[in-house]
C-alpha cells in the first residue's frame, strides 16, 4: 500500500496571492526536473516550483486578470515541453498561450471567438494535449467536443 501522507511540493501556506501561496490550484505539471507547474486559477498566473523551494516563480500571468499578452484570466490547462516552454489554457479568454521560457509576456496560438459552433469558436476551454506530431488537442468544455489544431511548437520538443 502507499503512502498515508503526502509532502506538500507547491502552496500549503492557506490561500492568498504571495509566492509561498496558491489560490485554487487547478492543473499541474511535472517536467523531467521534478519542477512542478501550477495554474494557479484565482491569481491568474502560472507557478513553478522547483525540488524543494519555499516558494514559487511566476512563469506567465501574475498582472491580474485580463486580456494582455502579459496576463491570464482564470487559467487552468497546462503542458510544459523540453524547453520549459508553458502552453497554458487561459480559459476565460477564450484562448490558448505560449510562454518561453523567462518570458514577460505570452503569444496566442489559438484564439477562439466566443459565440457558435465553427471551429474558430471556442467557449470555456479546459484540458490540452500535445501529440508526438505536434498537433495540439484541447477539450471544449462548452461546446462538448475536442478539437485538434496544427501549430508550430517550440523547437526541440
Amino acid at each position: 500500500m502507499g503512502e498515508k501522507n503526502g509532502t506538500v511540493v507547491a502552496g500549503g501556506n492557506g490561500e492568498g496571492n504571495r509566492r509561498d501561496q496558491l489560490d485554487y490550484p487547478f492543473s499541474i505539471v511535472v517536467d523531467q526536473d521534478h519542477s512542478v507547474y501550477v495554474s494557479d486559477w484565482n491569481n491568474h498566473r502560472v507557478m513553478k516550483w522547483m525540488k524543494g523551494a519555499k516558494e514559487g516563480i511566476i512563469v506567465a500571468g501574475g498582472n491580474g486578470k485580463g486580456d494582455a499578452l502579459t496576463q491570464l484570466h482564470y487559467p487552468n490547462g497546462l503542458f510544459v515541453d523540453r524547453l520549459n516552454t508553458v502552453y497554458v489554457v487561459d480559459s476565460k479568454n477564450h484562448r490558448i498561450m505560449r510562454w518561453p521560457q523567462g518570458a514577460t509576456s505570452g503569444s496566442i496560438i489559438v484564439d477562439g471567438n466566443y459565440r457558435g459552433d465553427q471551429g474558430n469558436e471556442l467557449d470555456y476551454l479546459k484540458g490540452l494535449s500535445f501529440d508526438r506530431h505536434g498537433n495540439l488537442y484541447v477539450a471544449d468544455f462548452w461546446r462538448h467536443r475536442v478539437q485538434k489544431f496544427s501549430i508550430e511548437l517550440s523547437s526541440h520538443n
